[in-house]
């Protein structure tokens, strides 16, 4: 590295997206508390997720990244957990089967509470407030006393973090993660959806695999692997104070990783290349996100890997790419020639949420189906045409049957979005949403596999 890094070293850079916090001692003692906790996740469980993504960046394995747009204290309940990690896995079932390679779960969750913000202030009839951060910052009640940044927010987070782990560690290991519940929660899903006959054979495709292993005496009894499951998290290392508390030395390697999550991903509002939070991502070794949107250019992308990555590692970068349906062909093309002309070694990754909003005649903030499924498959065309692997998705989704996205084969209409629009930010998809996104994902795979021809993609 051209600087030596400390994991305070961020504090001497430029930075932006950071809350007023009212009472500098109070942040300060806050962060000093968090530093004597314990770690959130471990240095090798960071590792072992980068020798997967590291598979992915050589085509031999697929990203599934998925999750809350941002996790809220009021709603953290067990049975949302639960639902949330059982969609992922019914979506990771479909999407292996079809791509033929293993699919590396990724949740946004047990840490992404902190949002960036366009603009510091919310205006309402007349009222000029601080806008909300995320519940590890401020409240999101649009009242004076909820909007004051308050540092002890950061220690509810962390518990919750916590918590989050210690029943997804649970989930994953204890047997929720059976293939066979998997599957018969993946049948029940297809024969309610009115899109249910388009899945149908690649579910009775799958079934028809679970029942060979079976009699061939391969079953969720004697096969852990069909039991059990690896699943990693990941936030916006936004935060950087909070980040800094939960920074370790790992005894093993000598090398610092971030505690806080396996993966953290820096924003397309801060991955200015000479700013803070591209300070403190250089220096840890956890495998790392670099949402890359329309604005970014060719030098300053290629800057960025070098600066994250020096040594080339597989593993390391994930690029996740949001345009917009629109703009995939304009943009991801140049960036994909300029990465492989220079022979660097990324995850390509694709964002279909952050550049699809649209505001809904009844002033509610939505994304549209058919949209995100554009992006998608513009995704994969680009990719194809690129001759680069199509390495993954990143999808704020929810396990809960909201109603925030228009569309889908459920046809949630922009009259039923009050019914039950919960999010603290963005909008997600709901459970049947993101499956059907996870089946139409698979079908491309399929085809792509098998060397089918595929139709060109139409813009929404």
């Amino acid at each position: 590295m051209a600087e030596s890094w400390q994991a305070d070293s961020w504090r001497n850079k430029p930075i932006v997206q950071v809350p007023d916090y009212p009472d500098a001692q109070a942040l300060k003692d806050v962060e000093t508390r968090l530093e004597s906790f314990p770690p959130l996740v471990f240095a090798g469980e960071a590792r072992n997720l980068k020798k997967r993504l590291a598979r992915v960046a050589k085509g031999e394995a697929f990203l599934l990244q998925g999750g809350d747009c941002a996790e809220s204290f009021s709603e953290h309940h067990a049975d949302n957990i639960r639902d949330f990690f059982r969609v992922m896995l019914q979506m990771a079932v479909v999407l292996t089967y079809a791509g033929s390679v293993p699919v590396v779960k990724v949740g946004r969750i047990a840490g992404q509470f902190a949002k960036p913000r366009s603009a510091p202030m919310e205006d309402l009839d007349g009222v000029s407030l601080p806008s909300y951060r995320g519940d590890i910052i401020n409240g999101i009640d649009f009242t004076e006393e909820d909007r004051v940044p308050d540092p002890e927010r950061q220690i509810k987070a962390y518990r919750q973090s916590a918590a989050t782990l210690n029943l997804l560690r649970a989930f994953a290991q204890g047997g929720y993660a059976n293939l066979e519940h998997v599957h018969q929660w993946m049948l029940s899903f297809v024969e309610k959806s009115p899109a249910g006959e388009q899945f149908a054979e690649l579910a009775n495709r799958i079934s028809e695999t679970v029942d060979f292993m079976r009699a061939c005496g391969i079953s969720p009894e004697n096969t852990r692997q069909l039991n059990t499951t690896n699943f990693f998290t990941s936030h916006e290392a936004l935060l950087l104070g909070y980040e800094q508390a939960l920074t370790r030395l790992d005894s093993t390697s000598g090398d610092h990783y971030a505690t806080s999550g396996h993966f953290i991903w820096i924003g397309d509002r801060t991955r200015q290349v000479d700013h803070a939070h591209v300070e403190y991502a250089r220096g840890i070794k956890n495998p790392l996100g670099l949402k890359c949107g329309p604005s970014i250019s060719n030098d300053d992308l290629l800057r960025l890997i070098d600066i994250l990555n020096p040594e080339d590692e597989a593993g390391r970068p994930t690029l996740i790419c949001r345009f917009g349906s629109d703009d995939v062909q304009e943009h991801l093309p140049r960036l994909i020639r300029t990465v492989e002309k220079e022979g660097r070694t990324v995850v390509w990754s694709c964002d279909p949420m952050h550049g699809n909003p649209i505001k809904a005649s009844t002033g509610y903030k939505t994304r549209p189906f058919d949209r995100v499924l554009s992006e998608v498959t513009n995704f994969f065309d680009v990719c194809q045409a690129e001759n680069v692997h199509p390495g993954g998705v990143h999808v704020e989704m929810t396990g809960q049957n909201v109603t925030e996205c228009i569309g889908g084969a459920q046809s949630v209409k922009e009259a039923d979005l009050s019914h039950r629009y919960h999010t603290h930010c963005d909008p997600r998809l709901n459970a049947d949403q993101a499956l059907e996104l996870a089946f139409l994902i698979a079908e491309r795979m399929k085809k792509d596999r098998d060397g089918q021809p595929v139709k060109a993609a139409q813009s929404a």
